[in-house]
């Protein structure tokens, strides 16, 4: 890989060659549908239709934004073992979140809450820790509000849907 910068849409790209930079597309690419798909799962009506699709959907994009992102970190593995750690623990939650659900033992909807909203906030955590530099608002914050900020927005929500979400309620 080069050392040579690329910029695109003001975001420093740490490399110009045509593969790198077809690898940071695809990923950048899964990782919008997750994110799109994920805060789908989150605002629809939790039963059958939406909700699962856009679960599927979410875990989909999920493995392929971190399949894309493992290539990208082995290829700079010194600067980006903590966004491959970050991606490892976002799939490792989403899967045990998914699993609850599918195996439907009691707790599981707490379980579901816990993983699925796990594995969102460790995903958000990885694109600002790669992309606060970058963006407006958040190049004004030192790194470690990158760090930390999504968990204290996430983790009170994730509070709240256990504390109100009705199946998270209900007594096994």
């Amino acid at each position: 890989m080069t050392d040579t910068p690329t910029i695109i849409a003001g975001f420093a790209l740490p490399a110009s060659s045509p593969l790198f930079l077809a690898e940071v597309g695809v990923h950048g690419a899964f990782a919008l549908v997750a994110v799109a798909a994920g805060a789908g799962a989150m605002f629809s009506a939790k039963r059958a239709g939406r909700h699962p699709w856009f679960g599927t959907v979410y875990i989909g994009a999920m493995l392929g934004a971190f399949a894309v992102a493992a290539a990208l970190a082995a290829e700079r593995w010194a600067q980006d073992w903590p966004l491959a750690l970050l991606g490892a623990l976002s799939i490792a939650a989403a899967i045990a979140g998914r699993q609850s659900r599918r195996r439907l033992r009691p707790g599981w909807p707490r379980r579901h809450i816990a993983g699925m909203g796990a594995s969102y906030i460790l995903m958000l955590t990885a694109f600002y820790v790669d992309n606060g530099h970058a963006l407006p608002i958040w190049r004004d914050l030192p790194p470690l509000a990158w760090w930390l900020t999504p968990s204290l927005v996430g983790l009170p929500l994730i509070v709240y849907a256990l504390l109100h979400q009705p199946l998270a309620r209900a007594k096994d």
